[in-house]
């Protein structure tokens, strides 16, 4: 058990917590809560600014699809190495220098008037930017702060990336239709300090650090001591992870399923559903307006999701989760995109958007144990690989075709399959990753 003197000679800030018997790690989750939030909002931005840099430009549709391809691929091809770095150096560095190269992208793009610059700002930078944090750092809090209640922590990380991504939206539309697409990335800014500056004060790195055992247990959990210590070794990580989680099917069926769910809420709906709206006459603000209707549901549907993954199969929810979104986007091209079926489309796809996340986390921490973190990276590179798919497919087949339409009713088609792989999963034996096994 943590002793007074433990915590109180960890830090002011510790102390003071734990007089009020508040434990450090619902601090830490807060704070990580803000950052996924904030990130997530310029993750989200691309949404608005396909039109606005159309016409200050003349970029095509698919030109500026591909940049932000860039983006999303590299978002989900970091997120394991995001997990290493937070193994060797500490969550609150990473997540500090990942705040700095996102801030550094979004400023970069004052300046631009190439395609090029913004494939290098918004694709590279602002996709190492997001990559370092992604949902591996949300992963990476609730499996090392939390022993009990981890599903919840987990579905109330996640219902933050999905949340910024769609709240953050109505007021970006409604800055740059009133002020201009570069007013609405100043207030992208802002947010990123004030993210910055949170994470600087008050985030740790384990709950050991203060003399804490995790919430929900009754003793410390040290650093793990095969950790890497040289830099190859930290990076090589990843890859050893990967090597061994790829002979489990369970795996394969994880990343290929997250794929489908990448294709299906990122890429696709996120990025190119103002765009799709405008197509029927309705306005970026008020398509905005339905994004955050989506996030609302999503809010309620991911932390319900990360409730129910405590007490029930995930396999059975992931089934569910996949299907019922399936089933909406197969529904949305055969609307007229009027306000009523709009908002049955925003209540049911809203509810599912990433609630497929705690159960998936949950798999993947009960299969491969100790190296979690670093196999769900790669299984959320899946995700960002559907993602870019999605991202930079929608965009194509509005230059070739003039609609979305055949995108979104392939998205659904695709949840519908992946509802069904995910039946093939089995009951384990033991974990994918034990100790033996590297």
């Amino acid at each position: 058990m943590p002793t007074e003197r433990s915590i109180a000679t960890s830090g002011a800030l510790p102390a003071f917590f734990h007089r009020r018997h508040i434990h450090y790690g619902w601090v830490v989750a807060a704070v990580t809560f803000l950052t996924m939030l904030v990130t997530a909002g310029a993750v989200g931005a691309p949404g608005v600014l396909i039109g606005p840099l159309q016409k200050e430009f003349g970029w095509t549709t698919a030109d500026i699809s591909s940049a932000f391809a860039v983006r999303l691929v590299l978002f989900g091809l970091l997120g394991p190495f995001a997990a290493a770095f937070m193994n060797r150096f500490g969550i609150r560095p990473v997540a500090l220098v990942a705040l700095a190269l996102i801030g550094t992208g979004v400023l970069g793009s004052f300046a631009m008037s190439e395609v090029w610059h913004l494939v290098a700002l918004w694709g590279v930078v602002v996709g190492f930017g997001t990559g370092l944090t992604a949902m591996v750092l949300g992963a990476t809090v609730a499996t090392r702060w939390f022993s009990a209640r981890r599903g919840l922590v987990v579905g109330l990380l996640t219902a933050s990336t999905a949340t910024g991504q769609l709240v953050f939206l109505p007021l970006l539309a409604s800055l740059t239709e009133t002020f201009g697409w570069r007013s609405a990335l100043s207030f992208v800014l802002a947010m990123l300090l004030l993210a910055a500056i949170a994470v600087l004060v008050l985030m740790r790195n384990r709950p050991a650090d203060i003399g804490l055992a995790p919430y929900g247990a009754t003793t410390p959990v040290p650093a793990p001591s095969a950790a890497p210590t040289t830099f190859r070794a930290m990076l090589a990580s990843p890859l050893i992870a990967l090597r061994d989680a790829a002979r489990s099917r369970t795996f394969w069926v994880l990343f290929g399923t997250f794929f489908v769910c990448g294709a299906s809420t990122n890429g696709l709906v996120q990025t190119h559903f103002v765009s799709l709206c405008g197509d029927f006459g309705i306005l970026p603000v008020a398509a905005a307006g339905m994004l955050a209707i989506i996030g609302i549901f999503d809010f309620a549907g991911t932390v319900g999701s990360g409730w129910l993954s405590d007490r029930f199969d995930s396999r059975t929810l992931l089934f569910w989760y996949y299907g019922l979104r399936g089933l909406s986007l197969v529904y949305l091209p055969f609307t007229s995109f009027s306000f009523y079926e709009l908002s049955i489309f925003a209540i049911f796809y809203g509810l599912d958007w990433v609630a497929t996340v705690p159960p998936t986390v949950k798999l993947v921490a009960d299969r491969f144990g100790e190296r979690a973190n670093l196999v769900f990276g790669w299984v959320f590179a899946g995700h960002q690989l559907g993602a870019a798919f999605a991202a930079w497919g929608a965009g194509f087949s509005r230059t070739a075709y003039a609609s979305y339409l055949p995108a979104f009713f392939l998205a659904g088609v695709l949840c519908l399959l992946a509802a069904l792989a995910i039946l093939v999963i089995r009951e384990p034996r033991q974990s994918a990753l034990a100790p033996a096994a590297s």
